[in-house]
């Protein structure tokens, strides 16, 4: 087995994706993913084992790519979160979820965004456009991180830690009166 892969990343909230698009463009980052709709359902036991330790079971359909993910416990160093990351392709998503069900876990939220992804040399830069608003996600060496995010107009200082599914709960929370849904889902 090698050294555990860990992902490293900053998330920080925008008003819109326009000025980094543009950003990237001058930086002549790559475009490896055009915008698309991203479906994810997040796995865990009945007495909910995986979320009480801070982990995520994931199944991902992303433009016609489908990955299932492990993710453990975050750590943080300043703004940048890291966490260790399994992840693979999988050919059959509903034989997946078939199998995880037959293993125990159950899907307990499902969550959608419109993602795009570039690439600037090693680092990933992607722009999550969710139900809650606009994200930019960096990740890649965690030396490289602010400096990227930096250069392309980000505030590093309004990263925020939250997964989506904790930033959708306080969301949630934060507007009773939307009567939102659980599911963090577009409402088209």
């Amino acid at each position: 087995m090698g050294k555990e892969p860990l992902e490293t990343e900053l998330k920080i909230p925008v008003a819109d994706h326009d000025s980094i698009r543009e950003s990237l463009l001058r930086a002549r980052a790559v475009a490896v993913q055009t915008m698309a709709r991203e479906v994810n359902f997040l796995f865990d036991t009945s007495d909910g084992r995986l979320r009480s330790a801070g982990s995520l079971l994931r199944l991902r359909d992303h433009g016609g790519h489908q990955l299932i993910t492990f993710k453990g416990a975050p750590r943080f160093r300043g703004a940048i979160k890291e966490r260790p990351e399994f992840e693979t392709r999988i050919g059959d998503f509903t034989s997946m979820i078939e199998i995880l069900e037959r293993l125990g876990f159950g899907v307990f939220m499902r969550y959608e965004k419109d993602r795009e992804e570039w690439l600037i040399g090693e680092v990933s830069v992607v722009l999550d456009h969710t139900p809650m608003g606009d994200f930019v996600e960096v990740e890649g060496p965690a030396e490289q991180l602010e400096e990227i995010a930096r250069s392309l107009g980000l505030e590093v200082a309004t990263a925020v830690r939250g997964s989506y599914v904790s930033l959708w709960h306080e969301y949630r929370a934060s507007r009773p009166e939307q009567n939102l849904p659980l599911d963090m889902v577009f409402d088209e």
